[in-house]
């Protein structure tokens, strides 16, 4: 079976009488044409976008099959990340932050407010954002949710 096509989301679809299955992309896989994975029931699938995809990812909950009373619907798995708070007496740190994070061609995202922000977790990138004024870091994993990205591309980016 080959997916091809984003169908929409999956909580603005009719799933009456239909089986539902996910497919785990991890958020560094989300902006890849091509994947070969098993769906949570065992099932072979292939994916194969076009180029949008390159631009747009594929996000949790988006249906990338639907056929024959059959949903496969893309999931992405928590993982490991550091969040970073900005004390209130620190705005401007916000910008340091972002500029650090950003210099390092890491995905960036909001936290659950204005002063937090959400970055992949490697361990010298925590020890860097521990050392800035004002600002805290703690990793932890959760989900990265893609309509809350900063950056203009979360690709995985090394020189």
């Amino acid at each position: 079976m080959i997916c091809t096509t984003i169908y929409g989301k999956l909580a603005n679809m009719d799933t009456t009488g239909k089986t539902i299955e996910t497919v785990d992309i991890e958020w560094h896989e989300s902006f890849k044409k091509i994947h070969s994975k098993k769906t949570n029931t065992g099932r072979e699938i292939g994916i194969r976008m076009g180029d949008e995809v390159l631009t747009r990812g594929l996000y949790e909950g988006d249906v990338i099959y639907d056929q024959d009373n059959l949903l496969i619907v893309v999931h992405t798995p928590p993982c490991e990340v550091i969040a970073v708070h900005v004390a209130p007496d620190h705005p401007k740190m916000a910008a340091k932050v972002c500029y650090e994070i950003g210099n390092r061609h890491a995905a960036l995202f909001w936290g659950e407010d204005d002063r937090t922000f959400v970055t992949p977790y490697n361990e010298p990138m925590l020890v860097m954002l521990g050392k800035l004024h004002g600002v805290t870091a703690e990793k932890r994993v959760q989900s990265l949710d893609f309509d809350h990205r900063i950056s203009s591309q979360v690709h995985n980016h090394h020189h």
